[in-house]
């Protein structure tokens, strides 16, 4: 049985206080953000580890806020993607905007949400991917914020659109929002125009995102082309899409995040030429694919 070390249950409650700073709201409303008792919270800032979570909930909570079980820690590379939605996101948060990046999967866009949502005042992410249904996705929300969401569907969403402009510029991150179903995704026009001018709003997909949108405003749907206006009417994307630059440009990326997390330079021409064979279609291994190859070249 994995057993945890009072080092990394320790890194973890120092990871969260960090996080704590970052959000206005009350202990109480931060507590329920991470789905912690709110007396277990006050003995976590008191210092105390032991009989307070079950191991798996420390698991949870290590691994939404980054905390590594290891000596290896995956460090932040400062790249063209993590640049550009941070400016999108900044953006949003400042003037209330909202806008919608559509981009190739494995380019580092969930890791920079998430590091944003650490690191920035009253950001919340969402994963709209562990909550597809329109009931799911509200409640999801309620809770990345501080609500309770267990009461009446109604109350649930009306008391997210006061909370959230009772916030100073808050903005909420919903990655991989093509998976939400049609009732879901409707809900995101109704939360903007409740909290317009209030709050920043930021949607972040794949080609799946881009696809959905546009078959709901050629079929004249309810509610995408609507959508579609209040989040800026267009897509911020950052990956070329003539071979030869995608492939400049992946060089680059991975380039960039490998030289931050390994010792080794010399496994770099390695790696590399491994993620960046393509086999004529234009494909090309990500992020995720140069992490896998790094782990395991450090291992052999």
């Amino acid at each position: 049985m994995l057993q945890l070390t009072n080092e990394f249950k320790n890194s973890v409650i120092t990871t969260l206080l960090e996080v704590r700073k970052n959000f206005d709201g009350t202990d109480a409303a931060f507590a329920r953000q991470w789905g912690i008792n709110g007396s277990v919270f006050n003995r976590m800032k008191a210092g105390e580890t032991e009989q307070i979570l079950k191991d798996g909930k420390w698991l949870s909570l290590g691994r939404e806020l980054g905390v590594s079980m290891s000596e290896r820690r995956w460090n932040t590379a400062k790249t063209e993607v993590f640049k550009t939605i941070e400016e999108d996101v900044l953006f949003c948060k400042e003037y209330a905007k909202g806008r919608i990046c559509v981009d190739d999967c494995g380019i580092g866009k969930t890791y920079t949400a998430q590091y944003l949502s650490r690191s920035l005042k009253n950001c919340f992410y969402v994963d709209a991917s562990q909550a597809k249904t329109k009931q799911l996705f509200i409640r999801l929300i309620a809770q990345r914020i501080g609500l309770d969401s267990t009461g009446r569907f109604a109350d649930v969403k009306a008391n997210i659109k006061y909370y959230i402009k009772m916030l100073p510029n808050p903005i909420i991150i919903i990655d991989e929002a093509g998976d939400l179903d049609y009732p879901a995704f409707l809900e995101l026009k109704e939360l903007w125009n409740g909290t317009d001018g209030a709050c920043g709003w930021y949607l972040i997909g794949a080609d799946g995102l881009r696809a959905k949108i546009e078959r709901g405003i050629n079929g004249r749907k309810v509610g995408y082309r609507e959508l579609f206006s209040r989040y800026s009417e267009r897509y911020t994307s950052v990956v070329p899409t003539g071979n030869h630059d995608r492939l400049q440009f992946y060089r680059k990326l991975i380039t960039d995040v490998l030289e931050v997390n390994m010792q080794d330079k010399s496994l770099l021409p390695t790696i590399l030429k491994k993620c960046l064979t393509t086999d004529g279609s234009g494909y090309v291994g990500g992020l995720r694919r140069a992490e896998s190859l790094l782990i395991l070249n450090m291992e052999a």
